[in-house]
């Protein structure tokens, strides 16, 4: 279950973006890395990281929405339009959403090809990229939100699924 090519052509801002998440998760990769030596708690030390990082984005994401109930206005703020940088960075694309919903399908992650050139293993990978995601959890919860992730890159799936939810 090898990680599936992760290459996508981009324009130069897209790839400068690229270029520094690479360098966070390569900061994150090697905390997490020297915490374990260390025989600490890695993986709970830096998930309680992220979901306060998580937090602290999704109550600025909330307070850009006039209507923070509406899935639609989360969208455009957390997401913005398919043309914009975020969703290119990730070549996102099947982007829909409704009163109650947001889903997204990932289809390059950048935080992957950091810890493959790092030489972390599949596990470790799927591992860090789950511990990555809690980011993601604390946005939604701080929007009022559930978020399943299903598929992801890290896992050797073709594209990562999230669906945000009430």
């Amino acid at each position: 279950m090898s990680i599936q090519n992760n290459e996508n052509p981009v324009m130069e801002t897209v790839t400068v973006n690229r270029s520094q998440i690479e360098h966070r998760a390569t900061w994150m990769g090697l905390i997490y890395d020297e915490l374990k030596k260390e025989g600490l708690d890695a993986e709970g030390i830096i998930r309680r990281a992220i979901r306060r990082t998580g937090n602290i984005h999704g109550t600025n994401f909330k307070s850009q929405c006039s209507n923070p109930q509406n899935c639609n206005q989360f969208c455009e703020v957390f997401l913005g339009t398919e043309d914009s940088v975020g969703p290119q960075t990730f070549a996102m694309d099947n982007i829909q959403s409704d009163g109650d919903n947001v889903s997204v399908e990932f289809h390059y992650c950048a935080l992957v090809n950091a810890w493959k050139k790092l030489g972390f293993d599949d596990e470790t990978c799927a591992r860090l990229c789950d511990i990555a995601m809690d980011g993601d959890r604390g946005i939604a919860e701080e929007m009022g939100l559930t978020l399943d992730l299903t598929d992801t890159i890290a896992a050797g799936c073709k594209s990562c699924k999230l669906h945000f939810h009430k």
